[in-house]
């Protein structure tokens, strides 16, 4: 499928810097959450980082943006969604980032030689990050099957997730997730015995509202304990415009970290 085929639009990140070529009404659209995701690799980053979950490439390309000698591999389940990702990569405004980036599409559930086989080998990648689905099955369903799939979490996916990472994350190598506060337990469990020195960042539409999202950075086989870091206030107590730090990190000008 040619994603260009189908209803779509054409979005710049980053102030121009990439572009991404998203559905323009099935299936899932990327914002501020991925760019909040990729700000979890620190900037001079230089290794090869796995982006599960990558939908139409969003968070993975931000990383390519802000760092210049990466390179992603996009790990994408729905041939629709992966088909978005191949054709974002081929679009001319992504000449700079296309050349250390692809495709994999693949489920992140598999385990052992079936993962293999798809092409994420065990301890390949610097860095993993992901969006897991985060809406319970009970949560309002959505009448879009792609979009349902991206957002719906089954039983388990969170365990499933982790234990991918960790086996194709190098020891020493880094995690970096974005999730609803709800999923802290559901992450902390499978993340334990696999990544350790563990930073949170709780995100709070304005200063006196309650997180909607957490950020979790952690490091494979570290021993190190777990911090709570500021939180990242996206927005000014009065008014919609960014805090100096989110628009910071929404346009690849900083690291959350």
């Amino acid at each position: 499928m040619l994603a260009r085929d189908v209803p779509h639009t054409i979005d710049a990140f980053h102030r121009g810097r990439f572009h991404l070529l998203q559905p323009a009404a099935k299936g899932h659209r990327s914002g501020v959450d991925a760019m909040i995701l990729a700000a979890t690799v620190p900037s001079g980053f230089s290794g090869r980082v796995a982006d599960l979950g990558a939908g139409a490439g969003a968070a993975g390309l931000a990383v390519l943006s802000r760092c210049p000698h990466a390179s992603a591999v996009l790990v994408e389940r729905s041939d629709y969604m992966a088909a978005f990702a191949r054709n974002s990569l081929d679009l001319p405004q992504n000449a700079l980032l296309s050349g250390r980036a692809k495709v994999i599409e693949a489920d992140v559930t598999l385990a052992g030689k079936a993962r293999i086989s798809a092409g994420l080998g065990d301890n390949e990648f610097d860095f993993a990050i992901m969006n897991p689905p985060f809406n319970l099955p009970t949560d309002r369903s959505t009448p879009d099957p792609v979009k349902a799939e991206a957002h719906v979490m089954t039983p388990g996916m969170m365990e499933q997730w982790i234990r991918t990472a960790a086996a194709i994350v190098k020891p020493g190598g880094g995690i970096g997730i974005i999730a609803r506060p709800t999923s802290i337990a559901d992450l902390l469990d499978a993340l334990k015995g696999r990544f350790g020195g563990l930073m949170i960042v709780p995100v709070q539409p304005r200063p006196q509202e309650a997180a909607i999202r957490i950020v979790i950075k952690g490091t494979r086989g570290s021993r190190a304990g777990l911090t709570l870091e500021p939180a990242l206030v996206m927005h000014h107590a009065s008014g919609n415009g960014f805090t100096e730090r989110a628009d910071a990190i929404n346009n690849g000008l900083a690291a959350l970290f």
